[in-house]
Formats: C-alpha cells, sequence, structure tokens
C-alpha cells in the first residue's frame, strides 16, 4: 500500500468546500480604489503621514528587525518610551509591550494562572483568550455571554487562585462586556480581572483611552489589561498593562516574551506616533463611534439585522455561510471591502457581514457603503 501522510489533508479540505467555509488569501496592492470597511483601522491612521514617518524613522535609527528576544538585544529606547506613554495614556502604572496582541494575551494567562488555577472565561472571547486558557494548565469554565452572575458562580465553584478574563469590546457583534459588573464580581471573589481592550482602545473613553478607562476600573489594583497596537494605533504588536508587579512578572515568566524577538522598531515607532496623534487629536475617537450608529442606523432602518455597536464594529446578519461569502464578494465587486465572518470564527454559527466604522470616513462614503451592502444584501430588505 503506497504510504500518503497527507491524504486527510484532502478529505478535510473537501468538508470544508462542502459547507461553504474555504478560506483563501487575497494580497492586496499598495493603492485601491476599494472602500474599506473591512480593516481594523479606526482612527484611520495606519497611513497618517506623521504614523508612517514615525515607523520610517525608527527603522532608519534602530534597524529593520529588533534583532533578539526583548532580554538580550530586542528592547530599545523605543520599546520603553512606547510602554511608559502607553500606560500613562490608559491610566496604568506599567506596561508591557509583545510582538501581537496575540501573544499579549498569551502572555497574561500562562503567567498569571497555572495547573493549580482557575480561569473563567466568557464564550464570545477572542481565539487568543481560547488558546491561552488551553496553554495555561489552569482549569477552564466557559461561561454563558456577558454574565457577571455566571463568573460570580463560576469563581465559587474554586478555592485557590482564579482569575476571570474578557473582551471589552466582542469583535463578532461589536458588543461591550459588563465591566462594572464583572471588576465587582472579581472583587467579591479576590480574583483579577483580565480584558483584552483590542477593541476598546482609541474608540471607547476619554480621547479613546480604553472600556476600563471609560468604566472608571484603569489602573485598579486588580485589573490587568491587554490590547493591540494593531487596530485603533494602525501599527503591529501588542501590550499588556497593569500592575507594576504584575508587568514584573511578565518579565520573568511570560514565554512569549521570553522567547518571542522584540516587537521590531519601525512597529514600535508607528505606533508610538499613533498614540501621541491620538493624544492630541482626541475627536478621533469620538468620530468613530458616530460613524459606527450611524451605519448601524441606516441599515436597521432599511430592514437589515445589525446589532447596536457599542464601540466600532457593525455586525450584519447573513442567513447562512454561503450568503454571506456571496454577500461580501457582490459588495468586494461593487467597490466595497467588507469582512465576512463565519463558522468555526462565529461561536453561535450565525454567519455575518462585519463593517469596520473608521474615523476617517466622509458622509458620502458612508452613504455609498450603506447603498452597496443594501443593493447587494441576499435577502430583500423591507
Amino acid at each position: 500500500m503506497s504510504y500518503a501522510p497527507f491524504d486527510w489533508i484532502d478529505d478535510e479540505a473537501r468538508r470544508r468546500a462542502a459547507a461553504g467555509l474555504v478560506r483563501t488569501l487575497r494580497p492586496r496592492a499598495a493603492e485601491t480604489e476599494l472602500l474599506d470597511l473591512a480593516s481594523n483601522d479606526y482612527l484611520g491612521l495606519s497611513r497618517n503621514p506623521e504614523v508612517t514617518a514615525a515607523a520610517a524613522a525608527a527603522a532608519r535609527t534602530w534597524g529593520a528587525g529588533a534583532t533578539g528576544s526583548r532580554l538580550v538585544t530586542g528592547s530599545t529606547a523605543l520599546h520603553a518610551a512606547l510602554e511608559h506613554e502607553l500606560a500613562a495614556f490608559c491610566g496604568f502604572e506599567a506596561a508591557l509591550v509583545f510582538s501581537s496582541g496575540y501573544a499579549a494575551n498569551l502572555a497574561a494567562l500562562t503567567a498569571l494562572t497555572g495547573h493549580d488555577s482557575l480561569i473563567v472565561s466568557d464564550a464570545g472571547n477572542h481565539a487568543s483568550i481560547v488558546d491561552g486558557c488551553r496553554l495555561s494548565r489552569a482549569a477552564t469554565a466557559v461561561v454563558p455571554h456577558a454574565d457577571p452572575e455566571a463568573v460570580r458562580k463560576a469563581l465559587r465553584t474554586h478555592g485557590g487562585r482564579a482569575l476571570a478574563v474578557t473582551d471589552s469590546v466582542f469583535s463578532v457583534d461589536g458588543d461591550a462586556a459588563p465591566l462594572a459588573g464583572l471588576a465587582g464580581v472579581c472583587r467579591e471573589a479576590g480574583a483579577p480581572l483580565v480584558v483584552d481592550d483590542a477593541h476598546g482602545l482609541g474608540v471607547l473613553g476619554e480621547g479613546g483611552r480604553g472600556a476600563l478607562a471609560a468604566a472608571g476600573l484603569a489602573g485598579g489594583e486588580g485589573i490587568v489589561a491587554t490590547l493591540t497596537l494593531s487596530k485603533s494605533l494602525g501599527s503591529q504588536g501588542g501590550a499588556v498593562l497593569g500592575p507594576a508587579r504584575v508587568i514584573r512578572h511578565l518579565v520573568n515568566t511570560a514565554r512569549t516574551f521570553i522567547f518571542d524577538t522584540g516587537l521590531a522598531p519601525a512597529a514600535a515607532g508607528a505606533a508610538l506616533g499613533a498614540l501621541r496623534l491620538l493624544r492630541r487629536e482626541p475627536e478621533r475617537a469620538e468620530r468613530a463611534g458616530e460613524v459606527a450608529l450611524e451605519l448601524h442606523g441606516r441599515l436597521v432602518a432599511a430592514g437589515l439585522t445589525a446589532v447596536r455597536p457599542d464601540a466600532a464594529v457593525v455586525s450584519v446578519r447573513a442567513p447562512s455561510a454561503e450568503s454571506a461569502v456571496r454577500w461580501a464578494a457582490d459588495c468586494r465587486a461593487a467597490g466595497l471591502a467588507v469582512g465576512c465572518f463565519r463558522p468555526p470564527s462565529v461561536p453561535d454559527g450565525i454567519s455575518r457581514l462585519r463593517l469596520t466604522a473608521r474615523a476617517d470616513l466622509t458622509q458620502e462614503q458612508i452613504g455609498a457603503a450603506v447603498d452597496t451592502i443594501l443593493t447587494t444584501a441576499p435577502l430583500p430588505v423591507s
């Protein structure tokens, strides 16, 4: 019998195709006529001249790469400045920068728990949180979405070290977590609350300081935030923010910090440039939220089903995975790029178009986007 070690891959591919779940890469050109409502560039900073100039200056000064892990040669004065300013902006004592937001979540969850710990995780949490739970060796209790009482009950089942973890804004529907309620439950149990603020930074809170600042929880002794630099700040990388002793602990124990090459200087420079720009132009944060609400209101008024956004993510439901893919493709053919979420990316199995509300969208662009979505919709619009 012939040896065919990867025949199972073909079987898996056929099953994905039959279910309409095939994913493909689509390299984009540097310049495009597509109106972009698919990226996470909430504040429109990824191509801002000041931000790209900061990236270029950092590369010229520090080189193309970090050259090593942060504990060897990968830390620069630029990384330190970014950590200092990021912590101050978001209202935390200290910060630690990672090569991605994914790595930051893995670090926080694996370094702050262990085999004798319990993690209580929201059912709607991002895949990076799910993987952090798996790698932590801790017991994990997955609780119903946005339910502080379920978190309370889960924490009561464990007598040892425990923590709760949640997205601040959930990437599928764009709804916000009940952070005040969750923080209260965690205080009662003496457990920390870890919040992934990837979709809150730059959009929520005064001047875009994030969901925890908006909830009055930033800098709390039992509060740890993780975030990405690749959304509102238009760059690349991630960070963990919290009490200084937590950050020192991560430096000494977090494997995705110790054994990973440091964030490239260009990315650190761009993130720092974007952060400084946001401090000068806080109105960008408010504008992103206004655009999201306008998109939602116009789509719902036309008869589509969309979840009211709490930040800058607008989720529009599709009748099936196949129709969602076709809808997104039809939008693209008409000049509009939108996200397409379908299983297994969506925990509830409901496929959606995912729209990014950007602060730099004009009223004309908002109108064009709404018109395109409506004219390509797979179901009749009332």
